[in-house]
Protein backbone atom coordinates (compact mmCIF):
# COMPACT_ATOMS: atom_id res chain seq x y z
CA UNK A 1 0.00 0.00 0.00
CA UNK A 2 2.71 2.64 0.50
CA UNK A 3 4.42 1.70 -2.64
CA UNK A 4 1.05 1.97 -4.09
CA UNK A 5 0.39 5.65 -2.44
CA UNK A 6 4.08 7.09 -3.02
CA UNK A 7 3.70 6.17 -6.98
CA UNK A 8 0.50 8.41 -7.67
CA UNK A 9 1.63 11.43 -8.39
CA UNK A 10 0.45 14.48 -6.71
CA UNK A 11 -1.65 16.48 -8.85
CA UNK A 12 -1.03 19.87 -7.52
CA UNK A 13 2.81 19.95 -8.11
CA UNK A 14 3.58 19.34 -11.64
CA UNK A 15 6.02 16.76 -12.70
CA UNK A 16 9.24 17.84 -14.14
CA UNK A 17 10.06 17.08 -17.51
CA UNK A 18 13.35 15.35 -18.58
CA UNK A 19 15.41 14.69 -21.97
CA UNK A 20 18.23 12.39 -21.58
CA UNK A 21 18.28 12.41 -17.87
CA UNK A 22 18.14 16.24 -17.43
CA UNK A 23 15.74 18.64 -16.56
CA UNK A 24 14.46 21.11 -18.87
CA UNK A 25 14.34 24.57 -18.58
CA UNK A 26 11.39 26.69 -17.75
CA UNK A 27 9.91 27.74 -20.96
CA UNK A 28 8.07 31.09 -19.33
CA UNK A 29 11.61 31.95 -18.26
CA UNK A 30 12.14 35.63 -18.04
CA UNK A 31 12.76 36.68 -21.92
CA UNK A 32 16.28 38.51 -22.12
CA UNK A 33 16.56 38.34 -26.32
CA UNK A 34 12.58 40.33 -26.09
CA UNK A 35 13.68 42.47 -23.31
CA UNK A 36 16.82 43.40 -25.03
CA UNK A 37 15.09 43.97 -28.22
CA UNK A 38 12.46 46.21 -26.67
CA UNK A 39 14.80 48.64 -24.65
CA UNK A 40 16.88 49.01 -28.40
CA UNK A 41 13.66 50.01 -30.28
CA UNK A 42 13.03 52.39 -27.72
CA UNK A 43 16.35 54.04 -27.64
CA UNK A 44 15.92 53.69 -31.32
CA UNK A 45 13.17 55.89 -31.15
CA UNK A 46 13.96 58.62 -28.43
CA UNK A 47 17.83 58.88 -28.93
CA UNK A 48 16.70 61.24 -31.91
CA UNK A 49 14.16 63.02 -30.81
CA UNK A 50 16.26 64.24 -27.28
CA UNK A 51 19.36 65.26 -29.41
CA UNK A 52 16.82 67.80 -31.44
CA UNK A 53 15.01 68.84 -28.40
CA UNK A 54 18.94 69.46 -26.90
CA UNK A 55 20.00 71.28 -30.12
CA UNK A 56 16.78 73.58 -29.94
CA UNK A 57 18.86 75.20 -27.09
CA UNK A 58 21.99 75.04 -28.42
CA UNK A 59 23.82 78.64 -28.25
CA UNK A 60 24.89 78.87 -31.77
CA UNK A 61 23.12 77.64 -35.26
CA UNK A 62 25.59 74.38 -35.46
CA UNK A 63 23.37 70.56 -35.60
CA UNK A 64 25.96 68.87 -34.52
CA UNK A 65 28.52 70.63 -32.14
CA UNK A 66 27.49 72.11 -28.28
CA UNK A 67 28.06 75.70 -28.07
CA UNK A 68 26.70 76.61 -25.08
CA UNK A 69 22.54 76.71 -23.45
CA UNK A 70 20.56 79.09 -24.81
CA UNK A 71 16.73 80.17 -25.37
CA UNK A 72 17.42 82.23 -28.64
CA UNK A 73 15.66 79.86 -30.72
CA UNK A 74 12.40 80.35 -28.68
CA UNK A 75 12.43 83.83 -27.41
CA UNK A 76 15.42 85.31 -27.61
CA UNK A 77 16.38 86.03 -31.42
CA UNK A 78 14.47 88.71 -33.11
CA UNK A 79 13.97 87.15 -36.29
CA UNK A 80 14.56 83.59 -36.36
CA UNK A 81 13.05 82.72 -32.59
CA UNK A 82 9.74 80.80 -32.86
CA UNK A 83 8.20 83.96 -30.91
CA UNK A 84 9.12 86.51 -33.59
CA UNK A 85 9.14 84.46 -36.80
CA UNK A 86 5.99 85.15 -38.09
CA UNK A 87 5.99 81.62 -39.90
CA UNK A 88 6.64 80.12 -37.05
CA UNK A 89 4.51 81.74 -34.54
CA UNK A 90 1.52 81.06 -37.12
CA UNK A 91 2.30 77.43 -37.14
CA UNK A 92 2.05 77.28 -33.56
CA UNK A 93 -1.20 79.46 -33.49
CA UNK A 94 -2.54 77.37 -36.18
CA UNK A 95 -2.23 74.15 -34.58
CA UNK A 96 -4.17 75.42 -31.49
CA UNK A 97 -6.87 76.85 -33.86
CA UNK A 98 -6.89 73.74 -35.37
CA UNK A 99 -6.93 71.47 -32.40
CA UNK A 100 -9.65 73.62 -30.48
CA UNK A 101 -11.98 73.87 -33.23
CA UNK A 102 -11.98 69.97 -34.52
CA UNK A 103 -12.05 69.10 -30.29
CA UNK A 104 -14.91 71.35 -30.48
CA UNK A 105 -16.64 69.93 -33.18
CA UNK A 106 -16.01 66.51 -33.06
CA UNK A 107 -16.84 65.36 -29.63
CA UNK A 108 -19.97 66.60 -29.33
CA UNK A 109 -20.98 65.36 -32.79
CA UNK A 110 -18.80 61.81 -31.89
CA UNK A 111 -21.24 61.56 -28.49
CA UNK A 112 -24.13 62.04 -30.15
CA UNK A 113 -23.43 59.73 -32.61
CA UNK A 114 -22.01 56.85 -30.18
CA UNK A 115 -25.68 57.15 -28.27
CA UNK A 116 -27.48 57.29 -31.11
CA UNK A 117 -25.99 53.61 -32.21
CA UNK A 118 -26.29 52.10 -29.42
CA UNK A 119 -29.75 53.37 -27.35
CA UNK A 120 -31.45 53.44 -30.66
CA UNK A 121 -30.81 50.14 -32.22
CA UNK A 122 -32.75 49.73 -35.96
CA UNK A 123 -30.97 48.33 -39.12
CA UNK A 124 -29.59 51.75 -39.58
CA UNK A 125 -28.01 52.43 -36.57
CA UNK A 126 -26.46 48.39 -36.65
CA UNK A 127 -25.01 49.61 -40.17
CA UNK A 128 -23.87 52.70 -39.25
CA UNK A 129 -21.33 51.16 -36.49
CA UNK A 130 -19.03 50.22 -39.47
CA UNK A 131 -18.60 54.53 -39.49
CA UNK A 132 -17.08 54.19 -35.86
CA UNK A 133 -13.85 52.47 -37.31
CA UNK A 134 -13.98 54.37 -40.42
CA UNK A 135 -10.31 56.04 -39.40
CA UNK A 136 -9.58 53.08 -38.03
CA UNK A 137 -9.69 51.41 -41.90
CA UNK A 138 -9.49 53.74 -44.09
CA UNK A 139 -5.89 55.29 -45.43
CA UNK A 140 -5.36 58.70 -44.09
CA UNK A 141 -4.00 59.31 -47.38
CA UNK A 142 -6.90 58.52 -49.27
CA UNK A 143 -9.20 60.12 -47.42
CA UNK A 144 -7.35 62.89 -47.76
CA UNK A 145 -7.40 63.14 -51.36
CA UNK A 146 -10.55 62.21 -51.48
CA UNK A 147 -11.51 65.24 -49.30
CA UNK A 148 -8.90 67.22 -51.59
CA UNK A 149 -11.45 66.97 -54.84
CA UNK A 150 -14.33 67.27 -52.49
CA UNK A 151 -13.57 70.51 -51.52
CA UNK A 152 -11.94 71.93 -54.83
CA UNK A 153 -14.87 69.97 -57.06
CA UNK A 154 -17.95 69.70 -55.36
CA UNK A 155 -18.12 71.81 -52.28
CA UNK A 156 -16.48 75.04 -53.46
CA UNK A 157 -17.86 77.00 -51.02
CA UNK A 158 -15.17 75.39 -48.49
CA UNK A 159 -12.51 77.28 -49.18
CA UNK A 160 -8.84 75.73 -48.98
CA UNK A 161 -6.45 76.64 -45.56
CA UNK A 162 -8.89 76.24 -41.75
CA UNK A 163 -12.25 75.74 -43.00
CA UNK A 164 -11.00 72.54 -44.66
CA UNK A 165 -8.93 71.35 -42.94
CA UNK A 166 -11.40 71.19 -39.58
CA UNK A 167 -13.68 70.26 -41.80
CA UNK A 168 -11.13 67.05 -42.63
CA UNK A 169 -9.85 66.48 -38.99
CA UNK A 170 -13.47 66.26 -37.46
CA UNK A 171 -14.21 63.37 -39.94
CA UNK A 172 -10.98 61.97 -39.86
CA UNK A 173 -11.12 61.65 -36.06
CA UNK A 174 -14.51 61.13 -35.46
CA UNK A 175 -13.90 58.09 -34.95
CA UNK A 176 -12.53 58.62 -31.33
CA UNK A 177 -15.24 59.96 -29.11
CA UNK A 178 -17.59 57.11 -30.85
CA UNK A 179 -15.76 54.19 -29.94
CA UNK A 180 -14.24 56.04 -26.29
CA UNK A 181 -17.81 57.00 -25.26
CA UNK A 182 -19.82 53.78 -26.93
CA UNK A 183 -17.08 51.82 -24.42
CA UNK A 184 -18.77 53.23 -21.86
CA UNK A 185 -21.72 52.80 -22.73
CA UNK A 186 -21.57 50.00 -23.08
CA UNK A 187 -19.81 49.30 -19.21
CA UNK A 188 -22.89 51.60 -17.40
CA UNK A 189 -25.50 49.51 -19.37
CA UNK A 190 -29.41 51.34 -19.36
CA UNK A 191 -30.38 50.52 -15.51
CA UNK A 192 -29.70 54.24 -14.48
CA UNK A 193 -31.79 55.55 -17.59
CA UNK A 194 -34.59 53.32 -16.65
CA UNK A 195 -34.79 54.31 -13.25
CA UNK A 196 -34.76 57.90 -13.80
CA UNK A 197 -37.70 57.05 -16.06
CA UNK A 198 -39.59 55.42 -13.57
CA UNK A 199 -39.40 58.16 -11.99
CA UNK A 200 -41.23 60.59 -14.09
CA UNK A 201 -37.65 61.37 -16.63
CA UNK A 202 -38.61 61.59 -20.62
CA UNK A 203 -35.92 59.88 -22.86
CA UNK A 204 -33.84 63.08 -23.67
CA UNK A 205 -34.12 64.24 -19.61
CA UNK A 206 -32.45 60.80 -18.50
CA UNK A 207 -30.20 61.34 -21.29
CA UNK A 208 -29.23 64.71 -20.00
CA UNK A 209 -29.68 64.33 -16.65
CA UNK A 210 -28.42 61.04 -15.91
CA UNK A 211 -26.45 59.37 -18.60
CA UNK A 212 -24.40 62.80 -19.62
CA UNK A 213 -22.46 63.28 -16.26
CA UNK A 214 -22.01 59.45 -16.32
CA UNK A 215 -19.71 59.74 -19.58
CA UNK A 216 -18.38 62.49 -18.93
CA UNK A 217 -14.83 60.46 -18.07
CA UNK A 218 -15.53 59.15 -21.68
CA UNK A 219 -15.84 62.45 -23.20
CA UNK A 220 -12.90 64.08 -21.29
CA UNK A 221 -10.87 61.08 -22.54
CA UNK A 222 -11.85 61.36 -26.45
CA UNK A 223 -11.24 65.54 -26.05
CA UNK A 224 -8.00 64.95 -24.98
CA UNK A 225 -7.12 62.21 -28.34
CA UNK A 226 -9.30 64.15 -30.66
CA UNK A 227 -6.48 67.11 -29.44
CA UNK A 228 -3.41 65.30 -29.22
CA UNK A 229 -4.41 63.84 -32.78
CA UNK A 230 -4.88 66.80 -34.54
CA UNK A 231 -1.41 68.33 -33.08
CA UNK A 232 0.81 66.07 -34.86
CA UNK A 233 -1.45 65.23 -38.32
CA UNK A 234 0.44 65.86 -41.21
CA UNK A 235 -1.54 63.87 -44.54
CA UNK A 236 -5.13 65.82 -44.34
CA UNK A 237 -3.36 69.37 -42.80
CA UNK A 238 -1.08 69.28 -45.59
CA UNK A 239 -3.40 68.56 -48.47
CA UNK A 240 -5.84 70.84 -47.48
CA UNK A 241 -3.65 74.16 -46.58
CA UNK A 242 -3.66 76.75 -48.80
CA UNK A 243 -0.28 79.04 -47.46
CA UNK A 244 2.23 79.17 -44.68
CA UNK A 245 -0.34 81.73 -42.63
CA UNK A 246 -2.66 78.43 -42.39
CA UNK A 247 0.11 75.80 -41.97
CA UNK A 248 0.36 73.83 -38.82
CA UNK A 249 3.90 72.88 -37.24
CA UNK A 250 4.10 69.00 -38.44
CA UNK A 251 3.45 70.33 -42.14
CA UNK A 252 5.85 73.43 -41.53
CA UNK A 253 8.65 71.03 -40.08
CA UNK A 254 8.42 69.03 -42.88
CA UNK A 255 8.19 71.39 -45.88
CA UNK A 256 11.38 73.52 -44.34
CA UNK A 257 13.67 70.40 -43.18
CA UNK A 258 12.74 68.53 -46.76
CA UNK A 259 13.73 71.87 -48.40
CA UNK A 260 16.72 71.84 -46.72
CA UNK A 261 16.14 75.27 -44.42
CA UNK A 262 16.40 73.22 -41.16
CA UNK A 263 18.47 74.58 -38.39
CA UNK A 264 17.57 75.25 -34.24
CA UNK A 265 14.27 77.15 -35.16
CA UNK A 266 12.40 74.15 -36.41
CA UNK A 267 13.93 72.03 -33.49
CA UNK A 268 12.67 74.47 -31.08
CA UNK A 269 9.40 74.51 -32.94
CA UNK A 270 9.45 70.31 -32.77
CA UNK A 271 10.21 70.40 -28.93
CA UNK A 272 7.43 72.96 -28.65
CA UNK A 273 4.95 70.28 -30.84
CA UNK A 274 6.24 67.81 -28.26
CA UNK A 275 5.95 69.20 -25.64
CA UNK A 276 2.25 70.32 -26.39
CA UNK A 277 1.38 66.75 -26.86
CA UNK A 278 3.41 65.41 -23.02
CA UNK A 279 1.06 68.04 -21.65
CA UNK A 280 -2.46 66.79 -22.99
CA UNK A 281 -1.73 63.40 -22.40
CA UNK A 282 -0.55 63.55 -18.93
CA UNK A 283 -3.78 66.33 -18.20
CA UNK A 284 -5.70 63.70 -19.90
CA UNK A 285 -4.56 60.88 -17.48
CA UNK A 286 -4.43 63.08 -14.73
CA UNK A 287 -7.92 64.43 -15.32
CA UNK A 288 -9.52 61.07 -15.94
CA UNK A 289 -8.17 59.53 -12.79
CA UNK A 290 -10.17 62.42 -11.14
CA UNK A 291 -13.10 62.23 -12.46
CA UNK A 292 -13.37 58.18 -12.41
CA UNK A 293 -12.62 58.14 -8.76
CA UNK A 294 -13.37 55.00 -6.45
CA UNK A 295 -14.26 53.13 -10.06
CA UNK A 296 -11.29 51.17 -9.97
CA UNK A 297 -8.21 50.28 -8.17
CA UNK A 298 -5.09 51.10 -10.39
CA UNK A 299 -4.16 54.09 -13.27
CA UNK A 300 -4.17 50.76 -16.09
CA UNK A 301 -7.60 51.69 -17.25
CA UNK A 302 -7.30 55.14 -17.33
CA UNK A 303 -3.48 55.13 -18.98
CA UNK A 304 -5.26 52.33 -21.95
CA UNK A 305 -7.91 55.16 -22.68
CA UNK A 306 -6.58 57.99 -23.06
CA UNK A 307 -3.55 56.06 -25.69
CA UNK A 308 -6.55 55.27 -27.28
CA UNK A 309 -6.10 51.31 -26.83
Amino acid sequence: MASTAESVSDPARPEPLHSGGRQRGNPWRRPWALEGFTWLYILWSIVPIGIAVLFSFNKGASQATWQGFSTKWYVGNQVTSVLHNPSLHHAVVQTLILGVLTTLICVPIGVGFAIGVDRWRTRTSQGLNLVMIFSFVIPELLLAVALFLLVTQALTFISLGTEAEVAGLVVWNLSWPAIIVRARLVSIGRSYEEAAADLGASRMGAIRRVLIPMLMPAIFASAVLVFSSVIDDFVIVDLLSSNVGNTPMSVYIYSQQHGGNGGPALNALGTIMLAMSFVIAVAGFVGYRIMTRGERGDAKLALTTIAGA
